[in-house]
């Protein structure tokens, strides 16, 4: 029976370095390659020492596929492809590709720039693994290879954000990466066909929680953003560069315009530019509001929203600032966070998911005294709000993707081991990192069906067919030119030229009986003969004449002698 097996190299029951690999079908597909943000050593990036122990990459895998642009889900695709070495297809979107590169440099700059850290990729290793992507096209079936074919669909959650169906024959897998099945101010709502998947992975980030409206999330943050304001304190936003930065940035704008506020909004980050590029770039991938209001006016140039340089940080009085990165791990955000997290004015709010290890996990934890590099402690005493604003799906949006699909198994990754336990029903098998999930698939063989069978089928009389009936037909299979036919014995004879040949079955049968054996005979013969009279009244009426006869003959013994009879048939074609 054919399988699909499922290793996670990365993001089993964590959020964080999502590298999946899929097998299927004798193909072995690796969907998305990204880093952890909560460690600093090895553990960063997925364990490929799992799928290199016969030599590089390329000779394993078939393909990967990168489903958006965040670091979790390709920061480690330089590292993969050209330190440890790979030279196949990548497959994202036009969107990912364009954006994916600058984010990763931006990492790149901080980790071995600013860090100094060794054995790490390079700005050419970047460009070097770029040139291995093939784009991909919404709704656009692409072939890999004979066997194996690929489709994008519509996740939300980013620019350029994809879930991806795998199919391989009549085995199929859907993954979907990171996924928002609720439309917001810049992107629309996830979607997929009902495509019936053997499988489908699915991200549980938030697989315990049910959100508010998102109104009344924009009102809150609204309201906690200007009472600090109000008040005289600053306001920390950590965001990721592009995604729920542009969300909220739409957001305040709107609100300052509203309100006529005059306290400064600063972006700290030199990709600000750069994103409201790609976002008129990939209008497309917007959501309907955006892309009818966008040639009277661009909702992505603000007039309130301005670009950040560090000494603003030692400004008196209120100012809100967006900073990147967004789980305070590094970066100008945690800077930041280290100038104003002693003042009880100021705020902090985390609009999104931070990863166990991480600076913002701590802080929402309750956490007051930071241990800092260096060993310094740090005293935290500004206001930590947590305002989910997070473009993932919650629990209500994982089930409304479940029914949306109608996968036949479920496996959910990219979450908390506990948090997964709250949608265990729906999981085949539990596993962690390394471990291997095996789902047996049932695969359909199209066949084709001649004409002229079907209406012999018909004109034997029975129901009519019926999709959710399966009826039993008799034919003959032809496999020709890579496709299977059903056809009629007669028209298979003829196309394959073949003649009708008649086999002669017979069976010895050996009875002891103190009857002559002319009398034997007799008795038999008379027996059948009744026998073939009932069979045919029965046939005929649906009701049967008697009740079949029966033989007895005595226990052989010394003075019986044996008879043989021979009984044969005779069957055609």
């Amino acid at each position: 029976m054919p399988d699909i097996k499922v290793t996670p190299l990365g993001a089993g029951q964590d959020v964080g370095r999502s590298c999946i690999l899929v097998s299927i079908g004798g193909k072995n597909i690796m969907l998305d390659c990204g880093m952890h943000m909560g460690y600093n050593d090895d553990r960063r990036f997925p364990d490929f020492s799992y799928i290199t122990q016969n030599g590089r990459l390329t000779e394993f895998l078939d393909c990967v596929i990168i489903s958006h642009f965040h670091l979790d889900h390709c920061g480690a695709l330089p590292y993969m492809s050209e330190m440890v070495g790979y030279d196949g297809p990548i497959y994202m979107t036009h969107p990912t590709k364009a954006i994916c590169p600058i984010l990763l440099e931006d990492f790149r700059k901080i980790t071995v720039d600013k860090k100094g850290e060794t054995n790490f990729f390079t700005s050419q290793m970047i460009k070097d693994c770029m040139k291995k992507v093939v784009p991909l096209n919404l709704h656009q079936t692409v072939q890999v290879d004979e066997e194996l074919e690929i489709k994008a669909y519509y996740a939300g959650h980013v620019l350029g954000a994809a879930m991806v169906q795998i199919k391989v024959g009549s085995e199929s897998v859907v993954y979907t990466g990171d996924y928002n099945m609720t439309p917001d101010r810049h992107l629309g709502a996830a979607w997929i066909d009902k495509c019936r998947p053997d499988l489908l992975i699915s991200e549980s980030t938030y697989a315990t929680t049910i959100r508010d409206s998102k109104r009344c999330r924009e009102r809150d943050f609204l309201k906690k953003v200007h009472e600090t304001v109000e008040r005289g304190g600053k306001v920390l936003i950590p965001v990721f560069a592009l995604g729920r930065a542009q969300e909220l940035c739409i957001l305040l704008e709107t609100f300052w315009e509203r309100m006529n506020l005059k306290a400064p909004i600063y972006f700290s980050t030199g990709l600000t530019e750069k994103a409201n590029h790609y976002y008129k770039l990939f209008i497309t991938w917007t959501n309907q509001k955006i892309r009818k209001t966008f040639v009277q006016r661009n909702m992505f140039e603000f007039k309130h929203i301005k670009a950040f340089d560090r000494s603003y940080a030692d400004n008196p009085g209120p100012m809100v600032v967006f900073a990147t990165p967004g789980m305070l791990h590094a970066g100008q955000s945690l800077l930041i966070f280290k100038k104003w997290a002693g003042n009880e004015k100021n705020m902090v709010i985390m609009p999104g998911y931070c990863v166990q290890g991480t600076v913002g996990h701590k802080i929402l934890n309750g956490q007051k005294k930071l241990e800092m590099e260096g060993r310094a402690t740090l005293d935290v005493k500004l206001q930590v709000e947590y305002m989910s604003f997070s473009a993932h799906a919650d629990a209500k949006g994982i089930m409304q993707l479940i029914r949306m699909a109608e996968p036949r198994n479920m496996l959910l990754v990219h979450g908390e081991a506990k948090k997964m336990e709250f949608l265990k029903d729906k999981i085949e098998q539990e596993f962690t990192n390394g471990e291997t999930t095996s789902i047996v698939t049932n695969p359909s063989v199209p066949v084709d069906i001649s004409l002229n069978l079907l209406k012999r089928e018909m004109a034997l009389g029975g129901p009519l067919p019926d999709a959710k009936r399966p009826r039993t037909m008799h034919g003959t299979l032809i496999m020709k030119d890579n496709s299977l036919r059903l056809v009629s014995p007669e028209q298979a004879l003829k196309e394959l030229g073949l003649s009708e040949h008649q086999l002669r079955f017979t069976c010895r049968v050996q009875l002891h009986d103190p009857h002559s054996d002319n009398d034997t005979l007799g008795r038999i013969y008379t027996h059948l003969k009744r026998s073939r009279a009932d069979i045919q009244h029965c046939c005929a009426t649906g009701v049967p004449r008697s009740s079949p006869g029966s033989w007895t003959f005595p226990e052989p013994g010394p003075t019986l002698s044996p008879t043989s009879l021979r009984y044969s048939t005779v069957l055609s074609k």
